[in-house]
């Protein structure tokens, strides 16, 4: 009990209940607040029960959180006689009935809080038979059932899906790479549209393509489908293979067999279920009953500390040790006829014993037939996945190993050939060296005899010469093949440049047409937006003149009226338009010459430094005249003047190199 209690305080010092509670304050707990403690608990298993239970009848806090308990299958300890004693604690708070529910609760407060979610939607309404007679109650109950099934299904895939362990991150970004690919296939689309499109009857391409793809989808679905009929084709063999080994075995089973041996047989298998029916089944369920009692009884109860299981096994001993004194005075008393009747009963439950034992012998051999069966098919079927053949059986067996023999000896037959050939080849190759050899001494004489002769070289040369004749025969026949093909290439294309001609003459011929029909269109055009342009200006010079029109009226008639008011009112009116227009073009007239101004002040000093450079350029050209008319009249100073005209052209060229710098 005090581990229980440290349990539950532990559990409603943590998150989300935090109570701060010790062993001390949370045993000198007053029943009320215990049975809030236990309302918050379950609270927060099922936010509905969020009650004050001091606002609350004890008996609906009993009946709410009984239903809560029952939901959440709670089984309290004790047998059905204990259930009104539970009821009776539950209403006025008690320890011993409120602390195995909080250790119950606290223990398992996940499960339970899915379990709360889930009795919310799978509770089922029980619809009085009579009410359900009526056809909107059944149309309507029918439809709540099929949602609860629907919910049951999405439960499971929810829950499935969050087993499966994909995260939400990961799905962000397969769907943002999916959103790319997206975009890019649209962006590849659209190129492959626009290239398309200068193609040639392209509409007609695609709708073939169009097709083609649809034959290809056609063809991947009767592909499927073939699958499909070949797998059903080899289950269904399978099945007839099957059955027709159960109909070889029962006919190989009734070939040898008489009506005494069968009845003999039947009566045996009779016996046999009949002792697993009435013995052996019946003691093994009563036994799995016991234990599942116990089971039971073990999970009712509380958990057990420390002390507690001290005391069990201090009990568990001194059972013992009062069964070994029992035992100790039966045989002290050592009664001939209970001997006897000890002896039978012995040897009666050493048969039964065997009796089970061989029944159990027989039952698992049965099980290990059926398993080596079922084993027996699935390798079967790898095999025939695999290879796509069947396992022989039988007499196809030995046809098949009949079949292997004559290959075997046909292979024996083709290694010996191929033995003969290697040992040819060996000889051959053997025969090719010798006569390698042979060629070189030959070659080697020869060269001697004709270094004694004086013409050493000369069978290289004619065998250079053979080859180099042989090489330009086949070039010859080569160019010839190389100018037939090229005239037959010029032949087919004249040919085909001829049918393109006469291909697009009659659309050239159209073409021409459409162009001078074009070409008045554009003129026909043309002309339009210049009566057009026309006639807009021609509408903005008539309303500039009715609006000249109207001021000069109405400058007449302020000038004839006999209202000197109105008159100087005109006077000055037109005056005042006279001077702002004046004012308007002067200040125009001076914003232009401001820029002017500008423009001369910033170029003024370039220009200046040019017109210098310009002056400096006169003076040297005139400096160069002079020169020239010395170096003329004075012969004997020719070659000073000429230096120094040399000296003047070199800086007069390297002034206007600085001026066009």
């Amino acid at each position: 009990m005090s581990d229980q209690i440290k349990f539950i305080v532990d559990n409603l010092n943590k998150e989300p209940f935090r109570k701060n509670y010790n062993l001390i304050t949370f045993d000198s707990l007053e029943p009320m607040q215990l049975l809030q403690v236990l309302n918050d608990v379950l609270a927060e298993i099922d936010p509905k029960q969020v009650v004050d239970i001091r606002e609350e009848m004890p008996e609906q806090t009993a009946k709410r959180m009984l239903s809560l308990l029952g939901i959440l299958k709670y089984k309290p300890p004790g047998n059905a006689a204990d259930m009104s004693t539970f009821r009776q604690g539950l209403v006025i708070g008690s320890k011993p009935v409120i602390y195995p529910v909080l250790h119950w609760l606290l223990q398992r407060t996940n499960e339970l809080k899915k379990r709360a979610y889930l009795a919310r939607f799978l509770i089922k309404l029980e619809v009085p038979s009579e009410f359900l007679q009526d056809e909107t109650v059944a149309d309507t109950n029918k439809q709540y059932e099929d949602l609860m099934e629907a919910f049951k299904t999405l439960h499971k895939e929810c829950e499935q899906l969050k087993i499966s362990g994909f995260s939400t991150a990961e799905i962000r970004r397969d769907i943002s790479a999916m959103e790319e690919e997206k975009d890019q296939l649209i962006k590849r689309v659209e190129r492959l549209k626009k290239r398309v499109e200068t193609v040639q009857n392209h509409q007609r391409m695609l709708k073939i393509a169009r097709q083609l793809r649809v034959e290809k989808e056609r063809e991947e679905f009767l592909a499927q489908q073939k699958q499909e009929q070949k797998n059903q084709l080899f289950h269904a063999v399978q099945r007839l293979q099957r059955i027709q080994n159960q109909l070889k075995s029962m006919r190989h089973a009734a070939a040898d067999a008489t009506p005494e041996s069968l009845m003999k047989r039947l009566e045996e298998e009779i016996k046999f279920n009949s002792y697993m029916v009435t013995e052996k089944f019946p003691k093994e369920l009563e036994n799995k009953k016991k234990e599942l009692h116990f089971l039971q009884k073990v999970v009712s109860e509380p958990a057990m500390g420390h002390s507690d299981l001290l005391e069990l096994e201090s009990k568990i001993n001194e059972i013992n040790t009062q069964i070994n004194q029992l035992i100790e005075k039966k045989m002290m008393r050592n009664e001939p006829i209970e001997g006897k009747l000890s002896l039978y009963r012995q040897q009666a439950s050493i048969i039964s014993r065997k009796k089970e034992a061989k029944a159990e012998e027989l039952q698992e051999a049965k099980e290990k037939l059926a398993n080596l069966e079922r084993e027996v098919s699935v390798k079967t079927s790898q095999t025939r996945e695999y290879d796509g053949t069947e396992v022989l059986k039988g007499d196809e067996f030995k046809r098949y190993v009949s079949k292997l023999r004559s290959k075997s000896t046909v292979f024996k037959k083709k290694h010996q050939i191929i033995a003969e050939f290697k040992a040819e080849f060996g000889l051959l190759q053997r025969t090719e060296e010798l006569l390698k050899q042979r060629h070189e001494n030959i070659q080697h004489q020869l060269q001697t005899i004709e270094e004694k002769r004086g013409i050493s070289g000369y069978s290289y040369t004619q065998e250079e010469l053979e080859r180099v004749s042989a090489l330009k025969s086949e070039v010859d026949e080569m160019k010839g093949r190389t100018l037939d093909d090229m005239s037959e290439m010029v032949k087919k294309l004249n040919s085909l440049v001829s049918e393109k001609k006469s291909a697009l003459a009659p659309i050239i011929k159209e073409l021409r047409q459409l162009r001078q029909k074009c070409q008045e269109v554009r003129g026909l055009r043309e002309e339009c937006l210049q009566e057009e342009s026309r006639y807009h200006y021609i509408n903005c010079m008539i309303k500039n003149l009715e609006v000249q029109l109207r001021r000069a009226t109405d400058e007449m008639k302020a000038y004839v009226s006999s209202d000197q008011q109105e008159k100087r009112k005109a006077i000055r009116q037109v005056i005042l338009e006279q001077y702002t227009k004046n004012i308007a073009e002067q200040e125009n007239l001076g914003k232009k010459l401001r820029e002017k101004q500008k423009a001369v002040r910033e170029s003024h000093g370039p220009n200046m430094k040019q017109a210098k450079m310009w002056h400096d350029f006169e003076q040297l050209m005139e400096c160069k005249k002079q020169c020239f008319l010395k170096q003329q009249t004075q012969t004997s100073i020719g070659q000073d003047s000429s230096s120094c005209f040399r000296a003047i052209h070199y800086r007069s060229s390297w002034r206007m190199e600085l001026h066009y710098e």
